[in-house]
């Protein structure tokens, strides 16, 4: 797998491809007008906003890695989520000491005040997805009436089912490309999937500091993915792992997010008006300092002993789960993956467990 305060905030607003700088908050409109000079900065469009630096409140660990008589895992990571039939539904990363490799998970519960207690059910006795499988992302392709189960073995694999509460009923692993294109990078890592009204679009990081996209038509998908190419240019440090990719509901506008690597793993967030667009860099949510998501950014909930520096591989709540991957400004939550910050050792045994961020608007003004 991957072995490897401030007085003044910003505004972006979005009409068409026009990002237009205020002072104030991150506003995200598809049909706001410019306010007067004279209007406070509240007004100056109508839609959902985010106010920057942002503030997020963590939970204490809710999923912990269970071994059974056949798996000895050391950690639970990379979650995908959706919440279907009034239930949550997680697919994720485990690590086995006793197979010496990363595979997959999946529990569901009714209630997060459940989702310790959830049994982990074990994806490799789907004969088809024994060996290596990990970084899982899911979502249901409406076109198809099927569930989609993106994962990396290396390449880009993905399987579907019609009942995603039952893993032995996927089907064999696909790859979507017959053969990488050279275009690759040499270390390609955690794929997604979002789509617009014509195309589906596959998005992943290639540990060279480059976020990647393919893409192919609705009709055609999963087949015809096009040869990636660079969506963002960055580099390793910033730029190197978890990416996800949404579309901000009642807007026009999508939101990608990319984890960094240092110095504690936390998260950046690009915007842009086209899937196939240029991403523009979220003022207030792109650095270290004053990231997305991170150290810098976060507390945890009252009575909860700290349990981790790292915000890592995780996904944000969708309002909804199918292929659009469509999210509720208005209602952010981010189940991530942490660990212990006096956690080391080799990538594959570090502890890593999952918690759920809430943003915290407590001292925003709505």
């Amino acid at each position: 797998m991957k072995e490897r305060s401030c007085a003044m905030k910003n505004v972006i607003v979005l009409w068409g491809a026009v990002a237009v700088l205020l002072s104030g908050s991150v506003l995200l409109a598809s049909e706001a007008k410019p306010a007067a000079p004279s209007q406070p900065p509240a007004a100056a469009a109508s839609g959902l906003h985010l106010v920057t630096p942002l503030k997020w409140k963590s939970s204490d660990i809710l999923v912990k890695p269970v071994s059974d008589e056949t798996h000895t895992i050391v950690s639970v990571k990379d979650p995908t989520i959706v919440r279907y039939n009034d239930r949550w539904h997680i697919y994720a990363t485990v690590y086995s000491t006793s197979a010496r490799t990363w595979s997959m998970v999946y529990l569901n519960f009714k209630d997060w005040s459940e989702a310790p207690e959830a049994k982990l059910h074990f994806i490799d006795a789907n004969p088809g997805l024994g060996g290596y499988h990990c970084a899982p992302h899911l979502f249901y392709f409406r076109p198809h009436k099927k569930w989609y189960l993106v994962f990396q073995s290396q390449q880009p694999q993905y399987c579907t089912t019609d009942d995603i509460t039952k893993p032995e009923t996927w089907s064999a692993p696909q790859n979507f490309f017959d053969r990488l294109p050279a275009s690759t990078p040499r270390l390609p890592i955690d794929y997604h999937i979002i789509c617009d009204d014509t195309h589906a679009y596959l998005f992943f990081t290639g540990d060279d500091g480059n976020f990647y996209r393919s893409r192919t038509k609705i009709d055609d998908f999963p087949k015809g993915m096009s040869d990636p190419e660079i969506a963002i240019r960055d580099h390793r440090n910033n730029l190197f792992e978890g990416g996800i990719t949404y579309k901000v509901k009642g807007t026009n506008t999508y939101l990608t997010l990319i984890e960094a690597l240092s110095p504690a793993r936390y998260y950046r967030a690009w915007v842009s008006d086209r899937l196939d667009g240029e991403w523009t860099p979220v003022p207030g949510a792109d650095t270290w300092q004053t990231p997305f998501a991170g150290i810098n950014n976060f507390t945890f909930e009252d009575g909860v002993e700290p349990w981790t520096r790292d915000i890592s591989h995780g996904e944000l709540i969708r309002d909804g789960y199918d292929e659009t991957m469509t999210l509720d400004l208005n209602n952010l939550q981010f189940l991530y993956q942490g660990r212990a910050s006096d956690s080391s050792g080799r990538y594959e045994l570090l502890p890593y467990q999952l918690g759920l961020l809430t943003l915290d608007r407590s001292d925003k003004q709505e």
